[in-house]
C-alpha cells in the first residue's frame, strides 16, 4: 500500500500506469474471490482505496 506522499511524488504518466495496474489487480482479486481462492478479502478494499488515492492526486495535478 502506497502512502499519499509516495503517490504525490509520481508523474502523471506514472500515476496513470499505476491506476491501470491496480485496476487489473482488482479484477484478478474479484475473480479469485468468485472462485473461492481468495483468502484475504480485505485486499480488495485496500486496492480500491489506493486507486481512489491515485485518482485524487491525478485530479489535483491536472487542475493546477
Amino acid at each position: 500500500v502506497m502512502t499519499i506522499n509516495e503517490i504525490r511524488e509520481l508523474s502523471l504518466e506514472e500515476l496513470e500506469v499505476k491506476v491501470n495496474e491496480l485496476k487489473q489487480e482488482l479484477f484478478n482479486l474479484k475473480f479469485q474471490k468468485t472462485l473461492g481462492q481468495l483468502q484475504n478479502t480485505a485486499k480488495i478494499r485496500d486496492v480500491k482505496r489506493t486507486i481512489a488515492r491515485l485518482k485524487t492526486v491525478v485530479t489535483e495535478k491536472t487542475d493546477k
